[in-house]
């Protein structure tokens, strides 16, 4: 493992486990073997290995290591080498790891507050949110750019009520504000600019059309992995 052969360190790990089942060295096996897995890029089999050490020992001392190991898991899954170059974040991908992310990190920071782990995925979490928010808000503007107003309407509402304190709201906002605009519905439209201008009193996106943070205050995802 500290070679970084993780093929061949699952395999002398699953036959530890094998050869000497009980006792604290399988099952500081079993959670190895998930690490290993997750090293090697075999993401799927990560997973059901660090869900078998959960549930086989739940009372663990180390349990909340392996829902930490749970959340990176998914937290990284399928990014590719391409995605690392380019520097994609969790907002221009499937929301669907992401959101299986949060639940395991949540899952930690609830029952471990005390964790060492537990301030990395308070970290993380806020980071997921925010990249959440951003896709939603991505959709709705490209609903918005291709006229396709009521759909934008309905993403961005979705950022405005999932992630109410997210970055992303203000923009949010602004798209509903337009997208009526658009649709001719004046009343709900003066109504979103007034939230938008209530909650953002400082905004620039009325002049801009970009809200201020969108590249200065997101973390990137460099800044994630690297931590």
């Amino acid at each position: 493992m500290d070679g970084g052969d993780n093929a061949k360190c699952i395999k002398y790990f699953e036959k530890l486990e094998a050869r000497y089942p009980f006792g604290p060295y399988a099952q500081q096996a079993q959670i190895n073997v998930a690490y290993c897995h997750w090293k090697d890029g075999e993401l799927a089999q990560a997973i059901v290995a660090v869900d078998r050490f959960i549930q086989l020992h739940p009372g663990h001392p180390n349990v909340d290591y392996a829902y930490y190991l749970k959340g990176l898991i998914t937290f990284n899954d399928n990014m590719g080498f391409l995605g690392k170059l380019t520097g994609q974040d969790l907002s221009e991908r499937d929301p669907r790891a992401a959101r299986d992310a949060f639940e395991a990190f949540k899952t930690l920071t609830t029952r471990y507050p005390e964790s060492k782990y537990t301030p990395d995925a308070l970290d993380r979490m806020r980071y997921i949110v925010n990249s959440l928010a951003d896709s939603d808000v991505n959709t709705a503007r490209y609903y918005y750019r291709r006229g396709a107003y009521l759909a934008a309407v309905n993403r961005a509402q979705r950022a405005i009520t999932d992630y109410d304190r997210a970055p992303a709201t203000e923009e949010a906002l602004y798209i509903l504000y337009k997208s009526y605009e658009a649709l001719n519905m004046k009343d709900l439209s003066n109504d979103a600019l007034r939230v938008l201008k209530l909650n953002f009193p400082n905004s620039k996106i009325l002049v801009t059309g970009k809200r201020a943070d969108a590249d200065e205050n997101k973390p990137s995802w460099w800044q994630i992995w690297r931590k």
